[in-house]
This record gives C-alpha cells, sequence and structure tokens, in this order.
C-alpha cells in the first residue's frame, strides 16, 4: 500500500509537471495534493512497517510528538487544499469567462501557501501543551501511531481542556473548509441544472465527480476519528478508522483521479519513453512552462 501511494502520487505530480494540457489551476492544486499525500503517508507507514517486523515496538517521546504534529499538519493542510479545489472547480464551471483571471498563477500560489501555512501553524499549540503533559507509564500506545485520542489516555491528569481545545481545533479545521466544499458544489449544481445541453451537463458533473469521491472520503474518515464525543471511542474502531485516512485514502486517491480523468488517461498516453519524458521535464525545470 506505501509503496502504491508513492508510486501513483508521484506519478500524479509528474504528469501535472511535463504535460502541457495539465498546466491548469485544478492541476496546479492536484499537484500538491499528491505531495501532501505522499508527505502523510510517510510520516506513519514507514515505522509502522518497522513495527510489523520488529521485536522491540517502540518510538521515542520526541519521536511520537513529531509524528503527531505532522499528521495533524497534513490533515489541516489536506482539509484547505481540498476546499481550494472546490472553490477551482465553482470559477471554472459558474464564471468561465472570468475563470483565467480570477484564477491566475499568482491567486493559486497565494492560495496553495496559505494553506500549508495554516497546516504549519493550526495544530502546533495543542501538541506542545499535549506533550507537556504528565505521562506516568506504562506508555503503552494502543495504536499504529501517535494519534491524539490513544496518547491522551496515557496523562496522568485530567485532560478534559485537551479534549476540548482538540475538537474545538478540529471543528475550526474541518468545518469552514467544508463549508466552503458544500457552498461551491451547491452553486454548480444550480449552475449546471441550468444548462440546456445534456452533454453540458455530463461534462461538468465529471470534471466534480473525482473530487467529491476524494472529499467524501477524507472527510468521513477525518469526523469519526475527531468529530466523535470521548465516550464513542472504541478502540478497536479507532485502529480501522485510523488506517483507512492514514493508509487507503491516500492510495485511492491517484487511482481515482485517474481512472476517472481522461485528461490524466490521455496524459499517461503520451509518455511513450523515457527520453520523451525526460525532455519534458528538462523543459519544464528550465523555466518554458508555467503552472
Amino acid at each position: 500500500m506505501y509503496m502504491l501511494t508513492l508510486l501513483g502520487n508521484g506519478l500524479i505530480i509528474l504528469l501535472t509537471l511535463v504535460d502541457s494540457a495539465l498546466h491548469t489551476p485544478m492541476y496546479f492544486f492536484l499537484r500538491n495534493l499528491s505531495f501532501l499525500e505522499i508527505c502523510y503517508t510517510s510520516v506513519t507507514l514507514p515505522k509502522m512497517l518497522i513495527n510489523f517486523v520488529s521485536k522491540v515496538k517502540s518510538i521515542s517521546f520526541a519521536g511520537c510528538a513529531a509524528q503527531m504534529y505532522f499528521l495533524l499538519s497534513l490533515g489541516t493542510v489536506e482539509c484547505y487544499l481540498l476546499a481550494a479545489m472546490a472553490y477551482d472547480r465553482y470559477r471554472a464551471i459558474c464564471s468561465p469567462l472570468q475563470y483565467p483571471l480570477i484564477m491566475n498563477q499568482k491567486a493559486c500560489t497565494q492560495i496553495a501557501v496559505a494553506s500549508w501555512f495554516c497546516g504549519i501553524l493550526m495544530p502546533l499549540g495543542n501538541v506542545v501543551w499535549i506533550f507537556n503533559l504528565p505521562y506516568c507509564g506504562p506508555n503503552k500506545i494502543n495504536h499504529f501511531f501517535c494519534d491524539v485520542p490513544p496518547v491522551l489516555k496515557l496523562a496522568c491528569v485530567d485532560t478534559t481542556k485537551n479534549e476540548i481545545s482538540i475538537l474545538a481545533l478540529s471543528v475550526l479545521i474541518t468545518l469552514s473548509p467544508f463549508l466552503l466544499v458544500l457552498v461551491s458544489y451547491i452553486c454548480i449544481l444550480f449552475t449546471v441544472l441550468k444548462m440546456p445541453s445534456a452533454e453540458g451537463r455530463r461534462k461538468a458533473f465529471s470534471t466534480c465527480s473525482s473530487h467529491l469521491i476524494v472529499v467524501t472520503l477524507f472527510y468521513g474518515s477525518a469526523s469519526a476519528m475527531y468529530l466523535r464525543p470521548k465516550s464513542s471511542h472504541v478502540e478497536d474502531i479507532d485502529r480501522l478508522v485510523a488506517l483507512f485516512y492514514s493508509a487507503i485514502t491516500p492510495m485511492l486517491n491517484p487511482m481515482i483521479y485517474s481512472l476517472r480523468n481522461k485528461e490524466v488517461k490521455v496524459a499517461l498516453r503520451k509518455l511513450k519513453g523515457r527520453k520523451t519524458l525526460l525532455c519534458e521535464l528538462g523543459k519544464y525545470l528550465c523555466g518554458r512552462r508555467r503552472f
């Protein structure tokens, strides 16, 4: 699964770099998302794989803190990138004439930078607070990696304030981007339904279907983990949900975008040989291509 995630998302990054037909805002954000998925899985899966074959299944205190921080940070970035992709589709479908002016290279770069900046800053305070709590032992985490609920269970003090803070942050991180996604797709739906031709409606819906599937998978699993009350958490279910959003969803994303996307399929067919691929990549790196 880890190798498939690296190969699939790496291929998406490569295709969106070397194929001029994919030098658009939508694929710019998709490239950011694919890079994020590689980082996201690399935070947890390599250590998980080591633990599967190692007799000593341990992680240092600092390593645990770093793993939790990057897990939350990259998850936050994904929330905002998915919202940015929904906004991009809204502009493309609802205001096609203004789309090239609104979603220009500078605007897309600013949106992407803002998403990464929010992801870096927002979870930091809660992670520092959690790892300043007293831990009395035996400090055995009943989980695949250092996620928030299983780590908080090990603290020797009342963690109610931490749980409220994490819940408030989770609502802020997931709800505001999700509302933007929801509003964008409501506007898209009304615009598409007004289109006179069935072919136009089909084409508009097809450009959004892949993104909708990814949004459903990500927000569904994240909400099931972080927006449930403490009393409803069951360790076996939590581990299954965590495995889904940390390993399965990142593996499925490139498949969803490639199998359901005609432009990606065409780009794949264009890569006929290593020489062509290297030439195209060289042109991009030399600054001849934009986006």
